[in-house]
């Protein structure tokens, strides 16, 4: 529990421990989700927005997050968490320029644009770091704010932007080579809620992240509609105020631990859930052969491993789509279920870092030209593995649970990037894990 604007070591710095993973034992039990790392991003961000104190609960601790307060509090809010809840109040003065430092390790500090830009109309914003997947651009966010009428220019590895009449609402089409890109269209949102007129976001992200940063933003007092279609209108105001909002259930956490209760389990149960976000999961390891069953609010889901598992197939695709953040996971499963499966990634073709360590533990794996062909085995075996990005950590730790023996899985980082106390969930289900120091760190890192 992180306290006012203390922040424990551990969040501070990279983590150089390791996860040890002794496989073979049964999950059981029950596992509350937390909430969503990636729409606590860009709804931390656009607390910035107002003057006034905002409240958001159900921040997940995780790494992320922390270098997304971290850096709150260096451009000037005052910023205080406890239990969950992160409480922030942006006084008249903030600075609108934020330090490398902080960045370069959080790709997603790129949705600092966005209210930046519409509060102080001026921004500079070191070009951002994180995960290695594939090619990530920032160029469509750029672009965005550009035709709100930004001027940007690039000077010393910083994003530099202007706009010293403010930000003038029009239409923007979003669609990248890969699809909408949901950052972006974070970004244009919250440019665009201060903006002069009407902003008409085409070709937006529809992802339940996006819905749930319109929600927070129209709490605060923005004019946002169709939050969750293809197409967002946002209505400038002159001022948004405070607000209390609750950060959705993260959906990436829920499929993991459902792939989990289909690998290595006798029955989960899995709380605090919104079947909507995560259907496309579900109907995937139904079609698998497992077991999926929802209570009548959708807010609860079992899961458990069927008699007869049956290979599958992924195509990765914008939500409502299966989510590319999911296809590492159920690779993991793919490798011990009897058949062929395939996994192809629309998204990031290169998102298959995971596989050459999953063959290290046994796996029958190629890869080629974005595409995943998985040929089950009978069983895997522990070895030393490396954690290569936030979701194949998540894959080598499924593995690694139903392997044989005892598994090591370097550069836990990566997990704590996105998974609110991961090794402590799975010990309360009945897993035989444990969190040491990494004395060989220096010897395995870039």
């Amino acid at each position: 529990m992180v306290h006012s604007t203390c922040y424990t070591k551990h969040h501070l710095l990279i983590s150089m421990d390791k996860l040890i993973v002794e496989g073979g034992y049964k999950l059981s039990g029950t596992v509350n989700i937390s909430g969503s790392k990636n729409a606590s991003l860009p709804i931390l961000a656009a607390s910035i927005l107002t003057d006034e104190p905002v409240r958001i609960s159900r921040v997940p601790d995780v790494s992320d997050t922390n270098y997304m307060i971290q850096i709150l509090s260096q451009l000037g809010a005052s910023v205080e968490r406890s239990s969950g809840t992160v409480r922030i109040e942006s006084p008249d003065g903030i600075s609108s320029s934020a330090s490398y430092d902080q960045v370069r390790k959080m790709r997603a500090s790129i949705c600092l644009l966005g209210p930046i830009m519409a509060r102080m109309h001026r921004c500079t914003l070191p070009l951002p770091g994180g995960c290695v997947i594939g090619d990530r651009p920032v160029d469509l966010h750029v672009r965005a704010i550009q035709a709100l009428g930004a001027r940007v220019r690039i000077k010393g590895g910083n994003l530099v932007m202007e706009a010293p009449n403010g930000l003038i609402g029009t239409t923007v089409d979003m669609r990248g080579d890969s699809g909408p890109t949901v950052l972006g269209t974070d970004n244009l949102m919250m440019a665009a809620v201060l903006a002069k007129g009407t902003t008409i976001i085409e070709s937006a992200a529809r992802e339940p992240e996006v819905v749930d940063l319109a929600n927070f933003l129209n709490k605060m007092g923005a004019r946002i509609e169709g939050a969750g279609s293809r197409t967002i209108t946002i209505h400038g105001v002159e001022k948004l105020h405070g607000c209390e909002h609750t950060v959705i259930p993260d959906r990436i956490e829920a499929g993991t631990f459902m792939v989990a209760a289909a690998m290595v389990s006798d029955g989960l149960q899995i709380n605090r859930v919104c079947r909507k976000h995560i259907q496309a999961m579900a109907d995937l390891l139904v079609e698998c052969g497992h077991v999926v069953e929802f209570d009548e609010e959708g807010t609860s889901v079992f899961v458990k491993p069927g008699e007869r598992p049956r290979s599958g197939k992924i195509l990765t695709a914008p939500y409502p789509g299966y989510p590319t953040d999911m296809q590492a996971q159920m690779t993991a499963l793919f490798a011990l279920t009897p058949g062929i499966s395939v996994v192809k990634d629309t998204i990031f073709p290169q998102r298959f870092m995971h596989c050459s360590e999953l063959k290290r533990m046994g796996a029958n794996i190629k890869v080629d030209n974005g595409t995943a062909i998985i040929t089950g085995v009978e069983g895997l075996s522990g070895a030393p593995v490396m954690a290569s990005d936030l979701r194949a950590s998540a894959a080598l730790v499924l593995a690694a649970l139903a392997a044989e023996g005892t598994t090591e899985i370097h550069r836990l980082y990566h997990i704590d990037r996105g998974y609110e106390m991961l090794d402590e969930k799975l010990m309360m289900l009945g897993a035989r894990v444990q969190r040491v120091l990494d004395t060989d760190a220096r010897n395995i890192e870039d």
